[in-house]
Protein backbone atom coordinates (compact mmCIF):
# COMPACT_ATOMS: atom_id res chain seq x y z
CA UNK A 1 0.00 0.00 0.00
CA UNK A 2 3.07 2.67 0.55
CA UNK A 3 4.63 1.88 -2.65
CA UNK A 4 1.01 2.82 -4.24
CA UNK A 5 0.42 5.78 -2.39
CA UNK A 6 4.13 6.89 -2.86
CA UNK A 7 3.81 6.05 -6.48
CA UNK A 8 0.35 8.50 -6.58
CA UNK A 9 2.17 11.28 -4.68
CA UNK A 10 4.55 11.13 -7.08
CA UNK A 11 2.70 10.92 -10.03
CA UNK A 12 -0.23 13.97 -8.09
CA UNK A 13 3.31 16.12 -7.75
CA UNK A 14 4.64 15.61 -11.32
CA UNK A 15 1.47 17.13 -12.58
CA UNK A 16 1.31 20.33 -10.50
CA UNK A 17 4.70 20.66 -11.39
CA UNK A 18 3.75 20.84 -15.38
CA UNK A 19 0.95 22.65 -14.19
CA UNK A 20 2.94 25.57 -12.93
CA UNK A 21 5.36 25.68 -15.57
CA UNK A 22 5.80 29.00 -17.48
CA UNK A 23 6.72 26.41 -20.47
CA UNK A 24 3.53 26.38 -22.86
CA UNK A 25 4.93 23.77 -25.27
CA UNK A 26 5.85 21.87 -22.12
CA UNK A 27 2.50 21.89 -20.56
CA UNK A 28 0.93 21.31 -24.02
CA UNK A 29 3.08 18.17 -24.76
CA UNK A 30 2.45 16.97 -21.30
CA UNK A 31 -1.42 17.44 -21.94
CA UNK A 32 -0.69 15.01 -25.47
CA UNK A 33 0.47 12.49 -22.94
CA UNK A 34 -2.29 12.77 -20.85
CA UNK A 35 -4.99 12.31 -23.64
CA UNK A 36 -3.33 9.99 -25.04
CA UNK A 37 -2.81 7.97 -21.70
CA UNK A 38 -6.77 8.32 -21.07
CA UNK A 39 -6.46 10.95 -18.22
CA UNK A 40 -8.61 13.05 -19.86
CA UNK A 41 -9.28 15.12 -16.85
CA UNK A 42 -5.58 16.53 -16.65
CA UNK A 43 -5.54 16.83 -20.26
CA UNK A 44 -8.56 19.64 -19.62
CA UNK A 45 -6.76 21.28 -16.76
CA UNK A 46 -3.91 21.90 -19.05
CA UNK A 47 -5.69 22.52 -22.31
CA UNK A 48 -7.73 25.25 -20.63
CA UNK A 49 -4.83 27.12 -20.04
CA UNK A 50 -2.77 26.31 -23.22
CA UNK A 51 -5.31 26.97 -26.32
CA UNK A 52 -5.46 30.65 -25.38
CA UNK A 53 -1.29 31.09 -25.39
CA UNK A 54 -1.47 28.60 -28.52
CA UNK A 55 -3.89 30.76 -30.22
CA UNK A 56 -2.37 32.40 -33.51
CA UNK A 57 0.24 29.76 -33.44
CA UNK A 58 1.04 26.22 -35.20
CA UNK A 59 -0.74 24.01 -32.08
CA UNK A 60 -4.27 26.67 -31.84
CA UNK A 61 -6.31 24.42 -33.78
CA UNK A 62 -4.99 20.90 -32.24
CA UNK A 63 -5.19 22.06 -28.48
CA UNK A 64 -8.69 23.72 -29.49
CA UNK A 65 -9.88 20.17 -30.84
CA UNK A 66 -8.09 18.34 -28.43
CA UNK A 67 -9.65 20.17 -25.59
CA UNK A 68 -12.90 19.61 -27.04
CA UNK A 69 -12.40 15.62 -27.47
CA UNK A 70 -11.27 15.86 -23.65
CA UNK A 71 -13.76 17.11 -22.26
CA UNK A 72 -16.18 14.60 -24.49
CA UNK A 73 -14.27 11.80 -23.18
CA UNK A 74 -14.66 13.54 -19.50
CA UNK A 75 -18.62 13.31 -20.49
CA UNK A 76 -18.53 17.17 -19.78
CA UNK A 77 -20.71 17.33 -22.63
CA UNK A 78 -22.05 20.69 -22.35
CA UNK A 79 -18.18 21.94 -22.43
CA UNK A 80 -17.47 20.01 -25.20
CA UNK A 81 -20.07 21.36 -27.04
CA UNK A 82 -19.27 24.74 -26.39
CA UNK A 83 -15.81 24.23 -27.11
CA UNK A 84 -16.50 22.38 -30.74
CA UNK A 85 -18.86 25.31 -31.36
CA UNK A 86 -16.10 27.26 -30.88
CA UNK A 87 -13.47 25.52 -32.76
CA UNK A 88 -15.81 25.87 -36.22
CA UNK A 89 -16.57 29.63 -35.63
CA UNK A 90 -12.72 29.84 -35.30
CA UNK A 91 -12.00 27.84 -38.07
CA UNK A 92 -14.71 26.96 -40.01
CA UNK A 93 -12.19 25.32 -43.00
CA UNK A 94 -10.30 23.61 -40.35
CA UNK A 95 -8.15 20.59 -40.41
CA UNK A 96 -10.72 19.11 -37.55
CA UNK A 97 -13.51 21.15 -38.88
CA UNK A 98 -15.54 18.62 -39.74
CA UNK A 99 -15.04 15.98 -36.69
CA UNK A 100 -15.64 19.37 -34.69
CA UNK A 101 -18.74 19.86 -36.16
CA UNK A 102 -20.02 16.16 -35.94
CA UNK A 103 -19.46 16.62 -32.22
CA UNK A 104 -21.31 19.33 -31.51
CA UNK A 105 -24.11 16.94 -31.90
CA UNK A 106 -22.78 13.87 -30.26
CA UNK A 107 -22.01 16.02 -27.07
CA UNK A 108 -25.09 17.42 -27.74
CA UNK A 109 -26.84 14.06 -28.08
CA UNK A 110 -25.61 12.53 -24.94
CA UNK A 111 -26.97 15.59 -23.25
CA UNK A 112 -30.50 14.72 -24.20
CA UNK A 113 -32.82 13.55 -21.37
CA UNK A 114 -35.51 10.92 -21.58
CA UNK A 115 -38.75 11.84 -23.61
CA UNK A 116 -40.72 13.00 -20.19
CA UNK A 117 -38.10 15.90 -19.77
CA UNK A 118 -37.54 19.04 -21.20
CA UNK A 119 -36.43 18.46 -24.59
CA UNK A 120 -34.12 21.72 -24.91
CA UNK A 121 -30.71 20.03 -25.68
CA UNK A 122 -32.25 17.22 -27.71
CA UNK A 123 -33.94 20.01 -30.14
CA UNK A 124 -30.08 21.58 -29.81
CA UNK A 125 -28.92 18.06 -30.79
CA UNK A 126 -31.03 17.82 -34.17
CA UNK A 127 -30.18 20.96 -35.14
CA UNK A 128 -26.45 20.39 -34.56
CA UNK A 129 -26.90 17.23 -36.57
CA UNK A 130 -28.36 18.51 -39.73
CA UNK A 131 -26.10 21.61 -39.78
CA UNK A 132 -23.33 18.95 -40.21
CA UNK A 133 -25.40 17.23 -42.98
CA UNK A 134 -25.49 20.45 -45.01
CA UNK A 135 -21.84 21.26 -44.31
CA UNK A 136 -20.59 17.98 -45.17
CA UNK A 137 -22.63 16.29 -47.42
CA UNK A 138 -20.04 13.81 -48.34
CA UNK A 139 -18.78 12.63 -44.42
CA UNK A 140 -17.73 9.77 -43.83
CA UNK A 141 -19.59 9.96 -40.81
CA UNK A 142 -23.12 10.92 -42.64
CA UNK A 143 -25.11 7.81 -41.62
CA UNK A 144 -24.42 8.05 -38.31
CA UNK A 145 -25.63 11.62 -38.09
CA UNK A 146 -28.77 10.30 -39.94
CA UNK A 147 -28.98 7.54 -37.65
CA UNK A 148 -28.75 9.96 -34.50
CA UNK A 149 -30.85 12.64 -35.93
CA UNK A 150 -33.68 9.82 -36.53
CA UNK A 151 -33.60 8.80 -33.63
CA UNK A 152 -33.78 11.94 -31.76
CA UNK A 153 -36.71 12.86 -33.62
CA UNK A 154 -38.18 10.09 -32.37
CA UNK A 155 -37.78 11.08 -29.33
CA UNK A 156 -39.72 14.33 -29.69
CA UNK A 157 -42.52 12.18 -31.13
CA UNK A 158 -42.68 10.46 -28.03
CA UNK A 159 -42.55 13.78 -26.15
CA UNK A 160 -45.46 14.92 -27.84
CA UNK A 161 -47.42 11.24 -27.31
CA UNK A 162 -46.74 11.20 -24.05
CA UNK A 163 -48.12 14.45 -23.75
CA UNK A 164 -51.15 14.07 -25.57
CA UNK A 165 -52.04 10.34 -23.67
CA UNK A 166 -51.71 12.36 -20.28
CA UNK A 167 -54.40 14.88 -21.32
CA UNK A 168 -56.76 12.39 -22.60
CA UNK A 169 -56.11 10.81 -18.93
CA UNK A 170 -56.89 13.78 -17.19
CA UNK A 171 -60.14 13.96 -19.33
CA UNK A 172 -61.38 10.32 -18.32
CA UNK A 173 -61.43 10.82 -14.17
CA UNK A 174 -64.60 9.64 -13.59
CA UNK A 175 -66.97 12.41 -11.71
CA UNK A 176 -64.71 14.49 -14.04
CA UNK A 177 -67.22 15.14 -16.47
CA UNK A 178 -67.24 19.08 -16.82
CA UNK A 179 -65.53 22.18 -18.29
CA UNK A 180 -61.99 20.74 -17.32
CA UNK A 181 -62.85 17.58 -18.75
CA UNK A 182 -63.31 19.03 -22.06
CA UNK A 183 -60.61 21.14 -22.49
CA UNK A 184 -58.56 18.16 -21.68
CA UNK A 185 -59.88 16.27 -24.31
CA UNK A 186 -59.36 18.89 -26.45
CA UNK A 187 -56.12 19.39 -25.46
CA UNK A 188 -55.50 15.95 -26.45
CA UNK A 189 -57.20 16.41 -29.88
CA UNK A 190 -54.69 19.54 -30.52
CA UNK A 191 -51.76 17.85 -28.79
CA UNK A 192 -52.16 14.50 -31.33
CA UNK A 193 -52.94 16.49 -34.94
CA UNK A 194 -50.40 18.87 -34.59
CA UNK A 195 -47.73 15.91 -33.96
CA UNK A 196 -49.31 14.58 -37.15
CA UNK A 197 -48.68 17.45 -39.14
CA UNK A 198 -44.90 17.94 -37.94
CA UNK A 199 -44.53 13.96 -38.70
CA UNK A 200 -47.23 12.61 -40.87
CA UNK A 201 -44.86 9.44 -41.10
CA UNK A 202 -43.86 8.73 -37.86
CA UNK A 203 -44.55 5.16 -36.18
CA UNK A 204 -46.84 6.34 -33.80
CA UNK A 205 -49.01 7.70 -36.51
CA UNK A 206 -52.13 4.86 -35.23
CA UNK A 207 -51.37 5.33 -31.50
CA UNK A 208 -52.21 9.02 -32.06
CA UNK A 209 -55.18 9.08 -34.36
CA UNK A 210 -56.30 6.11 -31.65
CA UNK A 211 -55.91 9.35 -29.24
CA UNK A 212 -57.60 11.90 -31.31
CA UNK A 213 -60.71 9.25 -32.30
CA UNK A 214 -61.24 8.55 -28.41
CA UNK A 215 -60.68 12.19 -27.07
CA UNK A 216 -63.37 13.11 -29.97
CA UNK A 217 -66.07 10.33 -28.97
CA UNK A 218 -65.55 11.32 -25.16
CA UNK A 219 -66.16 15.04 -26.26
CA UNK A 220 -68.93 13.99 -27.79
CA UNK A 221 -70.81 11.72 -25.14
CA UNK A 222 -69.84 14.51 -22.48
CA UNK A 223 -71.33 17.78 -24.35
CA UNK A 224 -73.97 19.72 -23.89
CA UNK A 225 -77.27 19.62 -25.71
CA UNK A 226 -75.73 22.11 -28.57
CA UNK A 227 -72.75 20.85 -29.43
CA UNK A 228 -73.95 17.23 -28.82
CA UNK A 229 -74.83 16.20 -32.61
CA UNK A 230 -72.04 18.17 -34.66
CA UNK A 231 -69.46 16.37 -32.13
CA UNK A 232 -71.42 13.12 -32.84
CA UNK A 233 -70.75 13.55 -36.10
CA UNK A 234 -67.44 14.55 -35.93
CA UNK A 235 -66.63 11.66 -33.96
CA UNK A 236 -68.14 8.97 -36.29
CA UNK A 237 -66.00 10.48 -38.96
CA UNK A 238 -62.92 10.13 -37.58
CA UNK A 239 -63.64 6.66 -36.60
CA UNK A 240 -63.85 5.52 -40.19
CA UNK A 241 -61.00 7.75 -40.64
CA UNK A 242 -58.95 5.40 -38.44
CA UNK A 243 -60.49 2.01 -39.97
CA UNK A 244 -59.60 3.28 -43.68
CA UNK A 245 -56.39 3.75 -42.63
CA UNK A 246 -55.64 0.86 -40.40
CA UNK A 247 -58.42 -1.26 -41.21
CA UNK A 248 -56.42 -4.23 -39.36
CA UNK A 249 -55.86 -2.58 -35.96
CA UNK A 250 -56.61 -3.96 -32.73
CA UNK A 251 -58.70 -0.64 -31.95
CA UNK A 252 -60.78 -1.61 -35.34
CA UNK A 253 -63.60 -3.31 -32.97
CA UNK A 254 -63.37 0.17 -30.44
CA UNK A 255 -63.81 2.20 -33.94
CA UNK A 256 -67.01 0.57 -34.68
CA UNK A 257 -68.46 0.09 -31.16
CA UNK A 258 -68.49 4.33 -31.25
CA UNK A 259 -69.84 4.51 -34.60
CA UNK A 260 -72.88 2.21 -33.69
CA UNK A 261 -73.40 4.22 -30.61
CA UNK A 262 -72.71 7.83 -32.67
CA UNK A 263 -75.36 6.91 -35.42
CA UNK A 264 -78.01 5.94 -32.58
CA UNK A 265 -77.54 10.19 -32.14
CA UNK A 266 -76.82 11.38 -35.91
CA UNK A 267 -79.35 9.00 -37.72
CA UNK A 268 -81.58 10.80 -35.89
Amino acid sequence: MSCIALFLSSCAGEFTKVLKSPDSDYRYEYAKQCFAEGKYSRAVVLLQDVVTVMKGGDNAQESLYMLGMAQYMSKDFESASETFKKYGTSYPKGVYAEKACFYVGESLYESAPEPRLDQTPTIGAINAYQRFLDLFPDSKLLGVAQDKLFELQDKLIMKEYLSAKLYYNLGGYYGNINANNESNYSACIITAENALKTYPFTKLREDFMLLVMKSKFQLAENSSEEKRLDRYRDAEDECYGFINEFPDSRERSTAERYIAKCKKITKD
